[in-house]
């Protein structure tokens, strides 16, 4: 069996900015909502999708933001996306999906727990994490746990991870933590950037392990002697930077395997949300139903 593993944030935040704005019986905003509907539909049509889990970011804050104050917050985010986000864990509840709404963690550590807990598991084939975001590429190993890209179709597996970003997995929180992430919050390491970052990291793996000293490294980088200067000052902030960038793979979860099988759509509970958003074309796409 092969098991899908949903960025719900994603998937809403990209209906949002992609779907047409649409207003369901309360007059309330609900365009992205309909859009995050038609595409987790679009995935369950799919004969090759059994096990099914979706995480959101119930609320954007997190742990993090109490280890640097600058990490994602919700402001900048619009009122009308932020108010879709219940509606949306409803959605997908009502499709019949697990869904996992983070609080304390984010999605993205939800999504590295289920895939570390299921990707070694006998019975599995293979973990889809679906989204395109750099954080989980943290989480590739070999072909079995794979990042997947459903708007572009595209498959990244641990060759890929290094192909694209120049290192392997298990050192991409460092190279975030040098070259930084404004989706997150975060600065990285000042005159560090994705080549620096991916030619040291190839060699010494993690950050640790670079010499504060140009003079001992092992290769050859442009700009060496300013590269090393700026990682001596600023390396603990590096340190705090990658313990941002590592996700969590500890996040509480009680479904088993089995859970995540999708066994079809609850039709009372979705039909009264369709009503709701005022789109019950919805319904005459799904394909299977609980009862």
């Amino acid at each position: 069996m092969r098991i899908h593993l949903v960025d719900g944030t994603y998937e809403l935040f990209r209906a949002y900015f992609g779907a047409p704005h649409a207003t369901g019986a309360d007059g309330s905003e609900v365009g992205a909502t309909r859009g995050i509907l038609w595409s987790l539909l679009s995935l369950l049509r799919d004969a090759d999708v059994t096990h099914v889990a979706c995480a959101f970011d119930h609320v954007i804050e997190s742990f993090r933001n109490d280890l640097f104050p600058g990490y994602k917050t919700s402001e900048g985010v619009p009122e009308e996306l932020m108010a879709q986000f219940p509606l949306a864990e409803r959605a997908a509840h009502a499709l019949g999906l697990v869904v996992w709404p983070m609080v304390e963690f984010e999605a993205d550590d939800g999504l590295a727990t289920a895939a570390a807990r299921w990707g070694e598991s006998p019975e599995v084939e293979q973990v889809l994490i679906c989204t395109p975001d750099k954080d989980m590429a943290q989480c590739v190993r070999g072909s079995r746990i794979v990042c997947f890209d459903r708007m572009r179709r595209r498959m990244m597996d641990e060759r890929g991870v290094v192909e694209k970003f120049g290192v392997p997995p298990v050192s991409i929180p460092d190279w975030l933590a040098l070259v930084g992430d404004s989706a997150d919050g975060y600065p990285g390491v000042p005159k560090w950037g994705a080549k620096s970052a991916s030619a040291l990291l190839a060699h010494y793996g993690h950050i640790e392990a670079i010499p504060d000293d140009e003079r001992q490294w092992a290769l050859t980088v442009r700009g060496a002697a300013s590269l090393a200067a700026s990682l001596r000052e600023h390396r603990e902030q590096a340190y705090l930077y990658r313990r941002l960038a590592t996700l969590r793979t500890d996040v509480p979860m009680t479904e088993t395997l089995e859970d995540l099988r999708w066994r079809g759509a609850r039709r009372a509970e979705l039909t009264a949300l369709c009503r709701e958003i005022g789109d019950v074309s919805i319904l005459e796409r799904v394909s299977h139903w609980r009862e």
